[in-house]
């Protein structure tokens, strides 16, 4: 009964349990802040990406093929997102009409008609928790519309 009294007063070998316990818990915590992080970083790129293509768009845009194409290559090259999750739409907005279309014929004669670029960027983050089961991969996207006339 003595013994059984002594070891449990003896407290040396609890930090060792505590620490045990504790520490997977502070390693999750850690790695979800990290991919958090991430997350928020990969949608600041795809962010960035989309506002330098706006100001391309505004240095002088003619909707011509090669100059869509260029610009799906500087926004592949600043984001790393394939060719296939880029949009460029050319859109039109007759008059008041609160619309947009993108085929300016359909707006009639004699209306104002102003001239906008839309753009749409989209893609996948895959946290690393996903590989444990836990989660699913995240979908990131970005709009950006600005009027070039």
């Amino acid at each position: 009964m003595r013994r059984l009294a002594h070891i449990l007063r003896d407290i040396s070998g609890a930090v060792v349990i505590e620490t045990a316990l504790v520490t997977p818990a502070l390693v999750l915590a850690s790695l979800g802040t990290f991919q958090v992080g991430q997350v928020v970083a990969r949608q600041h790129e795809l962010q960035a990406g989309a506002d330098e293509a706006m100001s391309i768009a505004i240095g002088g845009w003619s909707n011509n093929t090669q100059q869509v194409d260029a610009m799906k290559s500087v926004i592949q090259r600043t984001t790393g997102v394939t060719a296939s999750n880029i949009t460029i739409t050319q859109m039109y907005r007759c008059g008041a009409d609160t619309t947009y279309v993108t085929d300016k014929t359909t707006c009639g004669t004699g209306k104002i008609i102003s001239s906008y670029l839309k753009l749409k960027l989209k893609d996948t983050y895959t946290p690393i928790w996903t590989n444990f089961g836990v989660g699913a991969p995240i979908n990131l996207a970005v709009s950006r519309m600005v009027q070039l006339s």
